[in-house]
């Protein structure tokens, strides 16, 4: 053989052995990056968690819980390598003709191409009788990627309208993960004959697994009420870690209900629940591009439509499977180690009191602390000297839990260092603070800040 042909050869084997050195490093870096949650054995095809994920010490004890099935709402989740590698990170929902749909989103100014195109499917009218679906993808956001983010949209739903036969105005998506890298569409376009073939009644759990990013454990929350005529179901499942500061909704949250109710009325009890669930929470002051929240309700219940009494009942079971999902989020933080309760009273205005619980809940300091099991009330005070609130240094009072720590201007003179102390070494915590200038109250839920969270996001794009 020519000198020619051995270093033609021998430099395609080393070009070959760079290629397969930068695959192997790929692999370990989408091992390290996949994380499955621990699933109660709700479904028989759900995946187990592998060994050596840490789910989060504020989980939900007893794991994912059983969700009633919702007639007229159909799941299904596979591995189509959008990022991740051996795990679902896909999932459709089929919902039934005559659905109803509502919806809240978040209002970055940098918002994703699928976002955009929820809002404006959402405010056309439906087709008389058309059913509608809903697909989620996780690893890549589809956020920041210009023309190229409606072109990917358009592919998918595209695909799922034609293999569901319904409109394309009826089918709804959602993509969580990097930001600023295009979506690789046809990965997801490649698996919607196997979404469509899955699709099972009782498989909610796989769906709630399948939206994950940097979560420890899937979310899900479920209530029953009784109709005029028939009960009524509720299911809901969300993920969400990091990047939770809400401002409208937070992170992707899809519930589910058999109930009968038009989608201009659905539309308003949804609107009306926001406030005190997912935008009372945060974890890092930071709001995501793709935040996103449907409510679907199939009519498939054989309880009489909402109203009066019953639709009012139905509304509070609404409101507390909104509001489970969202603390679920916050336990979810990454990092985190505390789940703690702001509650603020006694202030001016509703405004002032959400000014003073979300600078509290936000500040980096106060967190730390509170990961640091320091009961540094003057962190307090200073979270709430630059909120923008309304406030008197000499009316402010200050408590741990049922512990005073400050009031009247300065320390308590009941205050122990030693049961404050003992206090902070709990998981869940309250920090409670009265204005002392009115009757405007606000409850937000936070969690502390560890180093764990810089180790997350350090890597995330990894």
């Amino acid at each position: 053989m020519a000198k020619t042909d051995w270093k033609s050869k021998a430099k395609k084997l080393k070009k070959k052995l760079v290629q397969l050195k930068a695959e192997m490093e790929l692999r370990v870096q989408d091992a390290a990056a996949t994380v499955v949650a621990t699933l109660a054995p709700a479904h028989p095809k759900a995946a187990k968690p592998k060994a050596g994920i840490k789910v989060s010490p504020l989980a939900p004890k007893g794991g994912f819980p059983k969700l009633p099935a919702i007639a007229g709402a159909e799941f299904a989740a596979v591995e189509a390598g959008v990022k991740y590698k051996n795990r679902k990170d896909v999932m459709l929902v089929r919902l039934a003709p005559g659905t109803s749909i509502a919806g809240v989103f978040t209002k970055s100014s940098t918002r994703a191409a699928c976002v955009h195109d929820c809002q404006a499917k959402l405010a056309m009218k439906a087709p008389e009788g058309a059913g509608a679906a809903i697909i989620v993808n996780s690893g890549n956001s589809n956020a920041f990627t210009g023309a190229l983010g409606q072109q990917s949209v358009d592919a998918v739903t595209g695909s799922v309208a034609e293999a569901l036969g319904i409109p394309s105005a009826r089918v709804f998506s959602s993509s969580t993960g990097v930001i600023g890298e295009p979506l690789p569409h046809k990965r997801i376009t490649a698996v919607i004959d196997d979404l469509v073939a899955g699709l099972q009644n009782d498989a909610v759990d796989m769906a709630a697994q399948a939206i994950m990013t940097t979560d420890t454990f899937p979310k899900g929350s479920a209530a029953t009420v009784q109709g005029e005529g028939g009960t009524i179901h509720i299911s809901g499942i969300a993920k969400g870690s990091g990047m939770i500061a809400p401002d409208m909704a937070t992170m992707l949250v899809y519930i589910f209900t058999d109930a009968k109710i038009a989608p201009a009325a659905l539309q308003r009890m949804l609107s009306r629940n926001v406030d005190s669930t997912f935008n009372a929470i945060t974890v890092d002051s930071d709001t995501s591009t793709s935040d996103a929240l449907l409510l679907c309700a199939t009519g498939q219940s054989p309880a009489a439509a909402l109203k009066g009494a019953y639709a009012k009942t139905f509304e509070t079971a609404l409101h507390g499977v909104m509001l489970d999902l969202a603390k679920q989020v916050t336990r979810d933080g990454e990092g985190a180690t505390k789940l703690v309760e702001i509650q603020i009273t006694g202030a001016a205005t509703p405004n002032d009191a959400h000014l003073a619980a979300m600078a509290i809940a936000n500040s980096p300091l106060v967190k730390t602390a509170i990961a640091g099991e320091d009961a540094n009330w003057g962190r307090v005070v200073m979270a709430i000297g630059k909120s923008g609130a309304q406030a008197d240094r000499d009316k402010l009072s200050i408590r741990f839990g049922d512990l005073v720590v400050a009031e009247n201007g300065w320390r308590s003179p009941g205050y122990s260092e030693e049961s404050t102390a003992a206090y902070m070494k709990n998981q869940e915590l309250v920090i409670g603070v009265d204005m002392g200038l009115g009757k405007a109250a606000k409850t937000v839920w936070t969690c502390d800040l560890t180093h764990g969270y810089i180790d997350i996001n350090a890597d995330y794009r990894s």
